[in-house]
């Protein structure tokens, strides 16, 4: 998913970079799939078709990166008022927020790596 955010930060950060770092093309190379769906559809498919009307959860996006290594990162997006749910929106923040929650994982394999070199 293409996230300018996302873009923008990787490349303010390559920019100053004069020493090995985590890119955001390092970690989506590392992604092997991508699931996006709304809390209420998770927990209808789990309560068997079970809905709730008025649910808080049908704005509730999540985001699961499933990387190659078969580690799992979650991420979401829920708008403060339900008037402002946007479905592409919803996949795009969410998609943002698991990549924020791999960076750091991904900064620490690198520190790991580099530290075994010397």
């Amino acid at each position: 998913m293409h996230s300018d955010t996302l873009k923008a930060t990787d490349e303010y950060s390559a920019a100053k970079a004069t020493h090995p770092r985590v890119s955001l093309a390092d970690m989506e190379r590392k992604i092997a799939r991508q699931h996006y769906f709304t809390a209420d559809q998770a927990v209808s498919a789990a309560e068997k078709s079970v809905t709730y009307p008025g649910d808080p959860l049908a704005i509730l996006t999540v985001c699961v990166l499933v990387m190659q290594n078969g580690f799992t990162v979650i991420g979401k997006s829920a708008p403060a008022s339900p008037e402002n749910f946007d479905p592409e929106k919803g996949r795009r923040f969410a998609y943002e927020d698991a990549i924020k929650q791999l960076w750091p994982l991904e900064g620490y394999a690198l520190r790991e790596r580099l530290a075994s070199e010397v």
